[in-house]
This record gives structure tokens, sequence and C-alpha cells, in this order.
């Protein structure tokens, strides 16, 4: 394209609401970045700006992305069944939060009327619920590579079918990357708190919640469970490790394994 040819442009991350101006860029061969939100601020405010406004932000989107093009990520359009399969499962997490509010309210009802609402919102929650599971599960078991992919998920423990859904409606990158990056994505990777000679506990910032929460429920399972990750977790806890501690090691466990075999099953793939 002769448009803005060799040029960067960066975008707000603003919800989706962006992704129709990445694609159609891209669809230009015009290199775009998604900029991460707290990122910008943090340039914003090392450059002692406190002014706020349209104006003001959008300049210094463009000076972000001109002092830091070269290690910036661009813009990647994911296959329409990735974008579906993702849509799909926001929908059905979001629709999950609103029945587990529902349930909340059914514990107090103010009268009959009202227990008979929220039973039967519930009940509709759950058949949209089933419904959504079944169409991604469909648009997998169309899929030869996603359907091989899920059994090769479902075979770690802690790892069932709607987790394994998850990771690949979720977390496409799965199998492409190393041990700390896939650590990293998932938002489990151990942070440090030092300073001087104080050591605190490190802790897990960043990455994608929706997948760290995924995780939690999955390690929780593991642990209980009497499989080489529930060994792993009971020697962790009886070596004086925190039982939350042990948790989110096992979950960091759980999603390098998993990323670990699906990798290998991509390289033996494509060596065939």
């Amino acid at each position: 394209s002769d448009v803005l040819p060799n040029s960067l442009v960066t975008l707000e991350n603003t919800g989706k609401y962006e992704l129709g101006l990445s694609h159609f860029l891209t669809d230009k061969n015009i290199a775009v970045h998604r900029a991460n939100t707290r990122k910008v601020k943090s340039f914003i405010l090392s450059h002692g700006t406190l002014a706020k406004s349209d104006r003001s932000d959008a300049r210094a989107l463009a000076q972000y992305g001109c002092e830091h093009h070269r290690t910036l990520s661009l813009f990647a359009p994911t296959s329409k069944e990735q974008s579906t399969l993702a849509a799909l499962c926001q929908r059905r997490d979001d629709i999950t939060q609103m029945r587990a509010q529902e349930k909340c309210r059914l514990e107090a009802p103010e009268n009959d009327q009202i227990k008979e609402s929220c039973q039967k919102t519930i009940e509709f929650f759950n058949s949209q619920i089933n419904e959504l599971n079944d169409t991604m599960q469909k648009i997998i078991d169309e899929s030869h590579e996603l359907q091989q992919h899920q059994k090769i998920l479902k075979t770690v423990p802690g790892i069932g079918k709607k987790l394994s859904q998850d990771f690949l409606c979720l977390m496409p990158e799965l199998g492409y990357l190393n041990r700390r990056e896939v650590a990293s994505l998932a938002g489990v990777a151990p942070h440090p708190k030092e300073s001087g000679k104080a050591i605190g506990y490190r802790r897990i910032i960043g990455g994608r919640s929706n997948i760290r929460s995924k995780l939690f429920t999955a390690a929780m399972a593991a642990a209980k469970s009497k499989s080489v990750l529930g060994a792993f977790y009971s020697k962790l806890v009886e070596s004086g490790k925190k039982k939350m501690v042990a948790i989110t090691a096992l979950m960091r466990k759980i999603i390098v394994i998993a990323n670990a075999r699906l990798k290998a099953a991509i390289i033996s793939h494509s060596s065939n």
C-alpha cells in the first residue's frame, strides 16, 4: 500500500472498539500496535505530563510508538474461527457471572414472586451457557487441529473439557511460547518484592486474568487428586509453603505442562 508507507500506528486499547480500525489498517499493510493502557499512562507520567485530553493522549500515543517502535509487538489478526471462539467464550463467562449474581439474589428473595423470577432467570442462564458451550465444542470438533489440541490438553491433570475449551478460545498462543512466556501470559509468573535487605513474598501480577481465574479452579482440583500434580502440591505444603503459594506454583506447573505437550505435538506434526 502507498498509504503511510513504513509507518506504525499506535492505538489505545479501548476494549474491542479499536479492532475495526486495526483490521482495516493491517489490510492496507500498515503496522499496528495496540498499546497497553498501563504502560502508556506510565510513559505519559514519566514525561511530567499532567494534562488529560483527547489531543494530549493522541500526541502521547504517537510519541510512545515513535520511541519504542523497535520493541513493540504488532497486531496480528486472528482467524475468523479463533475470533468467534473468543467472543463466544467471553459471552459465556459474562452470563456465568450474571448467573452467580442472580443466585445471590435467590438466597434472600423479598417475596415469592421475586423468588420465582430469580429461578426462571437462572434456568434461562443455564440454557444459554449450555448452548454456548455446545456451539464452542462444535467449532472445535469441526477443526482437526483444534480437536487434537483439546485431546492433548485433557491429558494434563486438572484440565477437563471445559478448561481445554477455555484455553483454545482465550489462549491460542499455547504451544508456541517458552515456559517463562506462557507463565507470564497466564498471569502466574512470580515477581520479586525486594528493597535493600528486605525480601518480601513474590507476587503474581499482570497477564490474562480470565485465564488465571480458570487455572485456579484447575489447580484446586489437581491438588486434591492422586496424580503427580497432587503429590507436587502436598510436597510443597509439607515443606512449609503456604497453601496459596503452593496452589500458585501448581497453577504455573499446569500451564507450563500444557504448553510443553502442545509444543511437542506441533513440532512433531510439522516435521512429518
